[in-house]
């Protein structure tokens, strides 16, 4: 039995395909052509999603005594944005090619030529690239980027030419108004990130939670971009979801929190059973005007290491900004140290779709079976039990006497404790496929035996192994197997 991971970029057209195929996820408005960078999820991939979600937000909350959650709202006081910079300087350099009329993110193709002078064993070469290019950024000089483009020869892959138009700065903000007449209505935005209701809710949550300096506020939410170049599936999308937490400390003890929650988000996702050879740290060369530290956690897409999740080393910044333009006090008092002072911030930001993404692309899994003629290709989702969307299947070997009713009884028993479905069309072995498909880690197969002794037979996903158990264990055993505690045992060991 071989097992094959492809990690070419044609594997993530069989991704999509298999998402499609077995509802994990849809075209958003597909019988109207679609909207570009924008996706449904089915009933499969809302499970797995909320799957995802359930398990960083309790890892947040329940497994740290000093975090806490919030659900802030999606429109905020346009102020906010203001505050934060989003208005003043949320863009992306935008570029595009005058032959094939596309449009590109500009630092996006230098970076990926870096990427291939790495490949090619050019890492000074490709350091070099990625500095000039931060240096004209952050100059503002937009020219020198187009000029670093046109110097490194790079070409639209459509067009194959490098007739590139000059390089202009892209605002990401989705716009609106608020009002119930249009000539009294206000200028709002979509948000672009949910840092900021965490931000404007700091001294709220603080006062009402009695919370002590270092303490964290956790939070999934939607957030809105309108990216210039949306594409890889799901990994960038226009409307996505975020899951982050916003961790508050004394000034001077950031770069020892940072620390800590580098290796801890890093542990996270190893727990949820993706390799550590398909993870990787990438500090920023380039830091973002808040922060005064940043790393990427990124996983092996099939286009390559690409960020999943952020951890950012906001300094002051985002308090300060809101003191300074609300003219309302972001200030704590520490008791220990006997002094005001307005807190600093690490965040951890992951993407929920992004890490989504990764847990499908980590899944996937292609496997050679049987010998000579024998032989065949077996397709399956290697997902860690506690995510997969369905958790068990029950399934009677034929609908007649009584084996489909006493089927149905076992559902009944079991399907408040852990996701369970039935399912009794054709060949036990097409049924076995169908499961192994979505991911469902075990079978439960009814037969004869079944109805003398109470025994049935439970098929592992992975192994393809059976063994037959009493009905009255199956929930403790599936249970134990499937339970979000077996990847929490994980973060705390």
């Amino acid at each position: 039995m071989e097992n094959k991971k492809q990690d070419t970029a044609s594997a993530l057209k069989d991704i999509i395909s298999h998402a499609k195929e077995y509802g994990f996820v849809f075209p958003s408005s597909e019988i109207y052509d679609g909207l570009q960078a924008v996706y449904d999820y089915g009933q499969n991939g809302v499970e797995l999603k909320n799957n995802l979600k359930t398990v960083w937000y309790k890892a947040m909350t329940m497994l740290n005594d000093n975090v806490v959650g919030l659900d802030a709202s999606i429109f905020m006081h346009p102020l906010t944005w203001k505050a934060s910079g989003h208005v003043d300087s949320f863009n992306d350099p935008m570029i595009d090619n005058k032959d094939s009329k596309k449009r590109y993110r500009a630092d996006t193709l230098l970076e990926e030529r870096a990427a291939a002078l790495e490949d090619e064993g050019k890492e000074a070469e490709a350091k070099a690239l990625l500095q000039k290019m931060a240096k004209c950024l952050d100059a503002g000089d937009l020219e020198g980027v187009r000029q670093i483009i046109i110097d490194e020869n790079i070409k639209c892959p459509v067009s194959n030419t490098a007739n590139w138009t000059e390089v202009r700065q892209f605002n990401l903000m989705f716009s609106t108004q608020v009002g119930a007449v249009s000539e009294d209505a206000s200028l709002i935005y979509l948000r672009p990130e949910t840092a900021q209701g965490i931000f404007v809710n700091f001294l709220n949550v603080q006062k009402t939670g009695r919370m002590k300096v270092p303490f964290g506020i956790a939070q999934i939410g939607k957030a809105f971009r309108n990216e210039i170049v949306a594409r890889n599936f799901i990994f960038r999308m226009r409307e996505f979801e975020q899951m982050e937490m916003q961790f508050f400390v004394r000034p001077g003890t950031e770069m020892e929190w940072y620390s800590k929650w580098k290796e801890t988000r890093m542990k996270f996702h190893l727990a949820l059973g993706i390799p550590a050879t398909s993870l990787k740290f990438h500090d920023h060369d380039k830091l973002a005007h808040y922060a005064n530290a940043a790393v990427d956690i990124e996983y092996k897409f099939p286009f390559g290491f690409k960020e999943m999740e952020g951890i950012h080393s906001r300094t002051d910044f985002d308090l300060k900004a809101h003191q300074d333009l609300s003219r309302k006090k972001q200030q704590y008092f520490d008791p220990e140290i006997n002094e005001n002072y307005i807190p600093y911030v690490v965040e951890t930001s992951v993407g929920a779709d992004r890490l989504f993404l990764a847990i499908l692309c980590n899944a996937y899994t292609e496997e050679t079976v049987g010998e000579g003629e024998q032989e065949k290709q077996r397709v399956f989702l290697n997902f860690h039990p506690a995510l997969a969307p369905v958790k068990v299947a029950v399934l009677p070997l034929v609908k007649k006497d009584g084996l489909a009713e006493k089927a149905q009884e076992i559902v009944n028993s079991i399907k408040f404790a852990f996701n369970t479905t039935y399912d009794d069309g054709g060949a036990i072995g097409k049924r076995y496929t169908r499961q192994d498909l979505i991911g469902t880690p075990y079978c439960v197969v009814v037969d004869y035996q079944t109805m003398e002794d109470n025994t049935v037979t439970v098929r592992d996903r992975n192994t393809m192994t059976q063994e037959r158990i009493s009905i009255a264990d199956l929930k403790e055993k599936i249970g134990y197997a499937v339970s979000m505690e077996r990847i929490f045992e994980k973060l705390l060991s």
